[in-house]
């Protein structure tokens, strides 16, 4: 299991703050023969026709001096845990949750949100300072 990010109590306490239930911390997902620790598990109650809502966040904090390297392990990541959620627990959704100024700096980039598109990454865009989130898409 990795060491937990820079961000991770910022963007659990943002997920609480948003009446999420955090039921996992770390979700692990065991796949066959590889166990893979998605950074957090949630869920939440939505409407009682529609049950639960239940969600996967992968935390990264995109503070190291190359952005695209960083990129390049979160999208790998992700790409990798939705193949398994999608195979054990394919009611959950996964998200990639980075900081505010991340998203504004390189995530608004042509190059990324092509990527993102592509490869239909989810995104939550929090805060760290005041530990709320600010968008999801």
């Amino acid at each position: 299991m990795s060491a937990k990010d820079t961000y991770h109590s910022a963007v659990r306490s943002a997920l609480i703050k948003e009446g999420w239930t955090i039921t996992d911390d770390p979700l692990t997902i065991e796949f066959e023969d590889v166990n893979l620790f998605v950074d957090l598990a949630a869920e939440q109650l939505i409407a009682a026709e529609r049950g639960k809502e239940k969600i996967a966040v992968e935390i990264k904090s995109f503070i190291r001096d190359s952005m695209v390297s960083e990129f390049h392990t979160a999208a790998g990541q992700f790409i990798n845990y939705r193949l398994a959620l999608s195979e054990l627990e394919p009611d959950r959704v996964l998200y990639l949750a980075i900081p505010n100024d991340a998203y504004e700096s390189f995530f608004n980039k042509r190059f990324t949100q092509r990527s993102i598109e592509s490869n239909q990454i989810k995104l939550i865009v929090f805060k760290p300072e005041n530990e709320e989130i600010v968008k999801w898409s």
